[in-house]
């Protein structure tokens, strides 16, 4: 199973100490492959369905999310667009590699 560095995300050979890329410790700071949100996943939700802030409640980032929930619930969705515009900006943001990381810091898988 993959291990990568939770610094910089980079993928790890089993038998080094730091990290080639950022020069970071080896160690406690490794995560596998299955535990990371996916960066796919959390764009196209941004694109799609970023005016309910689905793509934040993913990655963990409830207040932003209610947010853009709330923006939208509240005005009948006559403000959507201003939440939908938000999302999509963050979805694009997400898959070209602006936002790597979710609410707890971890890197996005791919």
């Amino acid at each position: 199973m993959s291990k990568f560095c939770t610094n910089c995300g980079h993928e790890l050979e089993d038998n080094v100490n730091n990290c080639p890329n950022c020069g970071a410790k080896v160690g406690s700071n490794t995560q596998n492959v299955a535990g990371r949100k996916s960066k796919m996943a959390a764009g196209l939700l941004g694109i799609f369905l970023g005016a309910l802030g689905v793509h934040n409640f993913y990655l963990g980032y409830t207040g932003k999310a209610v947010g853009q929930l709330l923006i939208t619930v509240l005005s009948c969705g006559a403000l959507s667009f201003v939440s939908g515009i938000w999302g999509l900006v963050e979805g694009i943001m997400i898959l070209s590699g602006s936002i790597t990381t979710d609410a707890q810091g971890e890197p996005l898988g791919d």
